[in-house]
Parts: C-alpha cells; sequence; structure tokens
C-alpha cells in the first residue's frame, strides 16, 4: 500500500514537471521556433542617392542637410545650373535684405504649369519648389558668387496640405537646416561707406510672418514675389533678350498669359529713365504690400500698399494716421504727406533701425540709402492737392 502510493506521488511530480518544461527528456521538437519580429524604421528619404532631384523627400521631409534634396549639379553652390526641372528667374524690383544678392529658382513637377493671375501671385501647382539663395558682398560695387559670402538658402515647398518654408544657413561648404534663425555679423562697403552689422537669418515663424495670409479664419503660407508686374522684364537667354514671361509662355511653363502689353510693369529702382511712380510702387509692392494687405499680417494698420492700390488715396497712406505707432522723435502723424517727404511717416520709417520702429521690421538691419532716397523723391513730387494732412 505505501509502495503503491509513493508511485503515484512520484509519477504526478513528474507529470508537472515535464508540463513546465522541466523534464531533462533529449526529445527534439519538430515545429520551428517562432522568431519575434524586430520593428525597422525606413530609411529617411532624405538618404537615397539619386542623381536626380529628390522629388520624395522634398514632399515629405524636412532634410537637415540641403544637399539632400539634389537640387544643383553643384552642391556647394546654389547659385546656378539648377537640376532639371528647375530654372532661374529675376524680379525687376528687389525686396532689400541688407544689400545680398539673391539667386531664385522654380521647380515645377512634371506636367505642371504655373497659372497665370493678373493682379496677385501667380498658382503654383502641388509639388513646386521655390529656391532663393542669400549672398552678401564685401562691396556692393562688386557682385557675383566669386565675391560674394553665402549666407543662407530658402525653400517654399508646396507640399500636400500647404505650403511649409525652410531655411538652411551656410557653414563651411554645407547648408544645414535651422528652424530657430541665426545671426550673421558682416561688413560691407556701399558708397564708399563700410558698415558692420548683424544679418539675421529668419526662424520659420518669422518666415510665416511675411508670407502668411489670412482668410477665412485661418493663416496659411503662400509665396509673395511671383507677381506679374514683377516679372515683366527681359532677361538674357541663349545670347538674346527676351521678356521673362514670354520666355515661360514659349517653354510651355505658364498658362492664360495675356499679350504682354496689357500687363502691368515696374522697374528697378535705379532705373532713372523710366517712371518714377511705376518704380516706388514696385519698391512698395515688394517690400511692403506683403504685410501692408487685407489679408496681411500688417491688415489692422488699414494701409494698403499693392502695386494696384490707388496711390492718391487714403488707403494708400495719403494723409492717413497709423494705429498704435508714436510718431517716433520726430513725432510725425501722417504715413505720406503729398509734397512732403520729410514729415511722412513712410519715409521716416524707412530711416529707422529699432526693431519696434523700423520698416520693414523684418529682413533689414541697415538702411537702404536708395530705396530712401527713392520714395523721398517720389512722395516729394506727389502734388499737396492730393490731401489736406492737418
Amino acid at each position: 500500500m505505501k509502495n503503491s502510493l509513493m508511485c503515484s506521488l512520484i509519477f504526478i511530480i513528474s507529470s508537472q514537471l515535464t508540463a513546465c518544461g522541466g523534464s531533462d527528456s533529449q526529445d527534439i521538437s519538430t515545429e520551428t521556433p517562432t522568431v519575434p519580429t524586430v520593428p525597422t524604421t525606413p530609411e529617411s528619404l532624405c538618404k537615397q542617392s539619386t542623381s536626380q532631384v529628390n522629388w520624395q523627400a522634398l514632399m515629405a521631409e524636412d532634410c537637415p542637410r540641403l544637399s539632400q534634396y539634389g537640387l544643383f549639379i553643384d552642391p556647394v553652390n546654389p547659385t546656378t545650373q539648377p537640376k532639371a526641372p528647375g530654372f532661374s528667374y529675376q524680379l525687376a524690383t528687389q525686396l532689400f535684405s541688407n544689400y545680398a544678392s539673391k539667386y531664385r529658382f522654380i521647380y515645377l513637377p512634371e506636367g505642371k504649369t504655373i497659372q497665370y493671375q493678373a493682379q496677385n501671385a501667380f498658382d503654383l501647382p502641388v509639388g513646386t519648389v521655390l529656391v532663393k539663395t542669400f549672398t552678401l558682398p564685401l562691396d556692393t560695387a562688386i557682385t557675383g558668387f566669386a565675391n560674394e559670402t553665402l549666407i543662407e538658402t530658402r525653400l517654399l515647398i508646396h507640399r500636400s496640405l500647404g505650403w511649409t518654408s525652410l531655411a538652411y544657413q551656410w557653414q563651411q561648404g554645407e547648408a544645414k537646416l535651422i528652424t530657430a534663425g541665426a545671426t550673421v555679423r558682416h561688413t560691407l562697403t556701399n558708397q564708399g561707406q563700410t558698415q558692420t552689422f548683424d544679418y539675421a537669418i529668419p526662424s520659420r515663424g518669422e518666415c510665416k510672418i511675411c508670407h502668411q495670409s489670412n482668410q477665412n479664419n485661418s493663416s496659411q503660407i503662400i509665396p509673395i514675389g511671383l507677381k506679374a508686374h514683377l516679372l515683366n522684364l527681359d532677361v538674357h537667354n541663349q545670347g538674346k533678350n527676351i521678356n521673362q514671361l514670354e520666355l515661360w509662355a514659349q517653354q510651355g511653363l505658364i498658362t492664360s498669359l495675356p499679350p504682354i502689353g496689357e500687363i502691368g510693369k515696374t522697374f528697378a529702382i535705379n532705373e532713372t529713365n523710366s517712371d518714377l511712380t511705376a518704380r516706388a510702387k514696385g519698391y512698395l509692392d515688394v517690400n511692403c504690400a506683403h504685410c501692408h494687405s487685407a489679408n496681411g499680417f500688417a491688415s489692422i494698420s488699414g494701409l494698403r500698399l499693392g502695386f494696384y492700390v490707388d496711390h492718391s488715396s487714403y488707403q494708400y497712406g495719403i494723409c492717413k494716421q497709423p494705429p498704435g505707432w508714436d510718431g517716433g522723435a520726430k513725432g510725425l502723424d501722417y504715413d505720406i504727406v503729398p509734397g512732403n517727404a520729410e514729415h511722412s511717416i513712410m519715409l521716416y520709417r524707412q530711416t529707422l533701425s529699432e526693431p519696434k520702429d523700423r520698416m520693414p521690421p523684418i529682413g533689414r538691419s541697415i538702411e537702404h540709402s536708395e530705396g530712401v532716397e527713392l520714395i523721398k523723391q517720389w512722395i516729394d513730387s506727389l502734388a499737396p492737392s492730393l490731401g489736406n494732412c492737418v
């Protein structure tokens, strides 16, 4: 009886050990053990090596290095030779950025075109990439890539969810993405005067201030310089001069382009033989109108400086008192006093350097003396009868 009970206990304990894997049995299972799957992260699109423009990365990722997008044949010279389908473009009137030279390019997705707009910025399809490189000369009389310092390259990319902005700072032959902005100390000579200043590379938020458009209770980034009157100029192409917009039409890059004679036109500020008002309004349009518009950052000011706004009107600044500014040390009252530039806030704020006073507030650290002289001449040329500023 005792022996029988002992055997039963041994059998039960042995069975439990076997069930828990405690057996010393050498039997080998015929089933293949399951190996847990380790999740892998797909290789970043930025790291893909290609001799072509890296469209996939442009549309999906903010690459840490500009070169990863493959936009230029020579990755350390973003001022020339864009890879196909990129092409360069020029503006008749420049936005002032501390005398920086600017090299502009457009990359259109295959089979897509620019849609012409008569007064507003052109419509650009999803997939478009705008590239602008800033360089600073040591002397404004001697420009060109060989005589300039690479500072930054900015991208505006039209992704599926809208436009996004990226800024890349050049250092030691490489452009790296920055989001919080940066300053670069620089010394240059302009008209015999040497100046040292801090050039500000904008943060992502500052990019949005200039490029934002407020519509339907939402704010979105849009391009601001691609307007017909700013692009209506002759460029050099294959050994001859041709109108830039007509060239685009010939190349199938733009649709709905009317005859050139029907398109508005401005001029470089130093083209003294061209119409003074057209030059001044073009300068104010490209430097100021992106904020001073109905949908811009400074819409609350009521000042409207678009090229097609009537420049003899109150909304353009004639005898208009700006809200929220104290008139500065001069105690000025009106944006434009026709015939009297020295008593016009518009001119005065172009000469101020404090962030709370200067105009434009972003994009310049020093005075644009040539732009100041242009606006002075233009305001002085206005008939005093346009307004009674009392």
